[in-house]
């Protein structure tokens, strides 16, 4: 039994109603028992972050994933659609953080870590995963039974697998290395995590000036902002007899003062003439008084600054790597830092460590007392002002630079060497870099995998270790080895395994002979120590690993832990390899590149060789503003999904997205489209509407061949036209030629042509073709909504349960497969009347005619074909074309505009209704005006310094501007020409 329309649609209305119908029916499942010997599809969501809502990147990542897999559910496959959500480290604990401070209960710390951790899984049962309700508000046909936490039981244990049998393998270790450092979250974050803001100083100064030093003014200007400066210190050129004799100076430059406290080594060009003859001498580290040796490296520009670099290897990635390749100079690494961003002071020593240094060198490397415990800002200052003191401040000059902040605590990163834990990414690179080369993974389009190959190529190891309470603990745990009780961290025995047992067992049997069990204390507290004493005597104290592994750890293992693995699951049988993933270019390499690393490692084909997690990655586009900027909430200009929704319909919103969705291009969002999108979805529902009140239903058996009107031989073949085109944009991933074959067959095929042109068919009772194409109607709309639903599934999937009694849900439907449908006679006779009405229009609208207003129509040469062809179809060319009479000339009339139709002219009289003078005299300035614009445009497009200043949304939209006016140009030119 149909139901009549609503006269308007209101999505509203419908999306929740139509998503819990989905649900019911357990329409996304997969391993569904109608599906056992079907093919498989699946596709792994991006988790998003625990945390987060959904922003426009989400909605349309998500978008594209659901087009994918409502596609591929309807062509007959078992789809599974992984779902989930990600721990977010970080995120998640400042987010708890916040909230205990709103609530005036005990910060993290007062709690402690056990307390502290129900605490945050208390939060996550009640508020955490919202955004999983928001992607079904979007229309996200996820397998929702099957929604996973990478730390739940089963991704954990997952981790825990990996991180050890990696261990096992030399391929994760421990190490002392430089760490992009939070000194507000006190913890190591990725690149991914950092954030770089552009710095502008304000202050100058120079010796060689009247100008009297003011550390006044420079520490006022400092407070405001400490970045943004250039300074210029004068190092001393030492000789290396007993004298130790001042013989010059050489001069470097730096935008962080305080590091040169740790310097090692002065760096210069091997072959800049004006300083390589200094290479091998010796420079006293003014403050510190220790001497450090001028090195000749390649890193040392002789065009940028003074030509002369002090190379801080414990405070600079690039100075890190400059040490290594001059350790023999003794240029080694010394921490002046603490993890709070102060300058250490004797109790943050590691005294073993630095007595080595302080060997190696012969020299003493403690900071000077002056500085101990400042701030890294207090001590810029005090460096600054007693370098001046010692006459060696040369200047200060403000510059504009880039400073990478942490994206979540807004201060400053610090370069950072800490003990931290490393995965060998070099060695698991190879097979991942092989596996694209190869083709057994492809990145659509194929440009990014230039970056995907950048990035393995200068892989560096991963850092997995962070200092937090909240994330997979590292399965490791410490105790004295058998012979010392030194408190360097690399002196303690280190244990891994999976469980708690295993470690104990290890512990237990390595200590044997040495320590009774009853003897050996087991904690989660770990702290560098040694043995302790209590009524049992000596004890050994065996600490667990107090950091957490790293976020992208865990979700590096997310296509097969979600599975189940390490057990050989159905779904890991049935399901690995997955077919696409869906995501965007800034995580090619926290993501994209570390899974495909563990995944070829981890799952193993019957050859054992390893099996990719996916054959294709798509990456999307970015969605920027009207204007093409980045959305950022500093503009002001970022447009939330979710009132976009409220307002006009998931539908819309994900019909936009998806139209705009160019490969390799960025999206520019106007509302104004997805309110144009909604008029596209009230169109279908008015198109639906017209057909149900003139009796157009599904017929049982109904065969499209065997229609007999032109009319509906016409859109039959266009059903199958727009079936091809749909097809063939979803499986080449171009869902923007997908939405627009869509839009334009739906819209101006069936709702502008075939509906007009049927009226009077529908409206006749006794018309012999009346009952056909009602039929063919109600067939067009069927097929119609089952192309549209993998874009619009809300409101197909309502307008399919509205127009008949279905045997099922249209999402369970058959995609539709047509042939030999189209006719070509038939499509060249109405594709020439829709060709003479459209020019009709477009004749009045150059020429400012109104709309309405009849005309007639006069054709000059017209054959026997063109003549039978107005015969057949006078009727609906006078009513759709506005038409009052047509007639037959050889000659063409005067005062009449004109344009050509196959071999026949056309001419439209229409003296007296415009002024030919006036009109030709308009078109021809509009186009010398468009023609001068064109003229601007095109010399700013052909200058190479144009293009290499502006920004990329600037010239797009230059490019855009130059479409878009030469084709107003040709449309006029063709109405000046209509002129005759």
């Amino acid at each position: 039994m149909t139901i009549t329309l609503e006269t308007t649609y209101s999505p509203a209305d419908i999306e929740q109603r139509i998503f819990d119908a989905w649900m019911k029916a357990d329409a996304f499942k997969s391993l569904r028992d109608d599906r056992n010997n079907a093919d498989k599809y699946s596709i792994v969501i991006p988790p998003p972050n625990v945390t987060g809502s959904l922003h426009m990147g989400h909605a349309l990542n998500n978008t594209v994933q659901d087009i994918l897999c409502r596609f591929e559910r309807m062509r007959g496959k078992d789809v599974l659609w992984q779902v989930g959500t990600d721990h977010a480290g970080i995120a998640t604990q400042m987010v708890v953080e916040r909230k205990l401070a709103a609530e005036g209960k005990p910060t993290r710390q007062e709690m402690g870590k056990e307390k502290f951790l129900e605490a945050v899984w208390d939060w996550k049962e009640e508020s955490g995963g919202t955004i999983i309700g928001q992607l079904k508000r979007l229309g996200a046909s996820c397998d929702w039974e099957r929604e996973r936490f990478t730390m739940d039981e089963g991704l954990s244990a997952a981790v825990r697998k990996v991180f050890v049998e990696l261990y096992n393998e030399g391929l994760i270790y421990k190490d002392k290395r430089l760490v992009n450092w939070d000194p507000k979250l006190l913890t190591a974050i990725s690149d991914l995590e950092v954030v770089q803001i552009e710095k502008k100083g304000s202050f100058k100064w120079e010796r060689c000036s009247d100008e009297e030093f003011d550390a006044a003014a420079l520490e006022k200007v400092l407070k405001k902002d400490p970045h943004g400066h250039m300074y210029y210190f004068d190092y001393p050129i030492m000789t290396l007899d007993d004298n130790e004799t001042i013989v010059g100076y050489i001069q470097v430059a730096t935008t962080r003062p305080e590091t040169m406290l740790g310097d090692t080594g002065v760096a210069v060009h091997p072959e800049n003439e004006k300083l390589k003859h200094l290479i091998g001498k010796m420079v006293c580290l003014p403050l510190v008084n220790r001497l450090i040796p001028i090195v000749g490296d390649e890193y040392a520009d002789p065009e940028k600054g003074t030509g002369a670099v002090k190379i801080t290897p414990a405070h600079d990635f690039n100075d890190f790597e400059v040490g290594k390749r001059h350790k023999d100079n003794k240029v080694l690494n010394i921490n002046i830092m603490n993890k709070y961003g102060k300058i250490i002071n004797e109790s943050d020593y590691d005294f073993n460590y630095y007595s080595v240094i302080s060997h190696i060198l012969g020299q003493d490397v403690k900071i000077p007392k002056p500085f101990q415990g400042l701030d890294r800002y207090a001590a810029r200052l005090e460096v600054i002002k007693q370098i001046h003191a010692l006459g060696l401040l040369a200047k200060i000059e403000p510059i504009t630079h880039t400073v990478p902040y942490g994206d979540r605590s807004n201060v400053a990163i610090e370069p950072f060497l800490t003990d931290q834990w490393y995965v060998n990414a070099g060695e698991l690179a190879i097979e991942a870099l092989a596996a694209v080369k190869d083709g057994r993974t492809n990145f659509v389009p194929k440009n990014w995998e230039k970056t995907y190959f950048e990035w393995l190529e200068n892989i560096q190891p991963w850092c997995i270790s962070r200092q937090l309470w909240w994330g997979h603990s590292i399965p490791a745990r410490y105790g004295l080895r058998r012979d010392d009780d030194k408190t360097s961290i690399s002196q303690y025995k280190l244990f891994v395994a999976e469980t708690d047992d295993e470690i104990k067992h290890q512990v237990y049997k390595y200590y044997e002979g040495k320590f009774d069990k009853e003897h050996i204390d087991f904690v989660d507290e770990f702290t560098f120590g040694g043995n302790t004493t209590d009524e049992r005597g000596t004890v050994l104290i065996v600490g667990k690993d107090p950091d957490v592994l790293d976020t992208w750890f865990s979700s590096a293992l997310w296509p097969f832990s979600t599975l189940g693995w390490p057990e050989n699951t159905e779904h890991l049988q049935k399901f690995y390899q997955t077919d696409v993933l869906v995501t965007g270019f800034d995580i090619i390499f926290f993501w994209v590149a570390r899974m495909m690393m563990m995944g070829l490692h981890f799952i193993k084909d019957k050859d054992g060789k390893g099996i990719a997690p996916f054959h294709t990655v798509y990456i999307h586009a970015l969605v920027r503003d009207a204007k093409g900027q980045k959305m950022s909430k500093s503009k002001g200009n970022v447009i939330d999904p979710l009132e976009l929704i409220d307002q006009y319909g998931a539908d819309a919103l994900r019909f936009t997205l998806a139209a705009m969705a160019a490969q390799g291009r960025d999206i520019k969002l106007d509302v104004s489209r997805v309110e144009g999108y909604r008029n596209f979805a009230t169109k279908l529902w008015n198109a639906t509407r017209f057909a149900q009140m003139n009796g157009c239903a599904p017929v049982a058996g109904f065969n499209p061949a065997t229609v007999q009107h032109p009319l509906n031989q016409w859109i039959v073949g266009e059903v199958e036209r727009a079936s091809i085109a749909v097809t063939q944009g979803i499986t080449d991933y171009k869902f923007n030629e997908a939405a627009n074959a869509l839009y334009k067959f739906i819209w101006n095929v069936v709702c502008d042509w075939h509906v007009e042109l049927v009226k009077p068919i529908l409206s006749d009772e006794a018309h012999a073709a009346r009952a056909e194409t009602q039929a063919t109607l109600a067939w067009v709309l069927d097929h119609a909504y089952a192309l549209l639903h993998p874009f619009m599934p809300f409101l197909t999937e309502e307008l399919w349960g509205l127009t008949a009694t279905r045997a099922q849900l249209l999402t369970l439907s058959d995609w539709p497969q047509l042939a030999n449908l189209q006719n070509k006679s038939v499509d060249g006779e109405i594709d020439w009347l829709i060709s003479i009405i459209t020019q009709i229009r477009t004749l009045k609208a150059d020429l400012r005619i109104e709309p309405k207003l009849k005309i007639d129509l006069v054709l000059i040469g017209a054959r026997n074909t063109t003549q039978l062809r107005i015969a057949s179809h006078e009727e609906a060319l006078k009513r759709i074309g506005r038409i009052n009479t047509i007639s037959y000339a050889d000659a063409l009339p005067q005062g009449a505009a004109q344009f050509v139709q196959g071999e026949a002219t056309i001419a439209v009289p229409l003296a007296g209704v415009i002024d030919f003078a006036a009109e030709k005299i308009r078109l021809s300035k509009d186009i010398e005006k468009l023609t001068q614009d064109i003229i601007r445009i095109e010399g700013k497009l052909n200058n190479t310094d144009f293009r290499a200043r502006a920004p990329a949304e600037v010239i797009e939209e230059q490019e855009e501007n130059l479409a878009m006016n030469s084709e107003k140009r040709a449309k006029l030119a063709l109405a000046l020409k209509a002129l005759g």
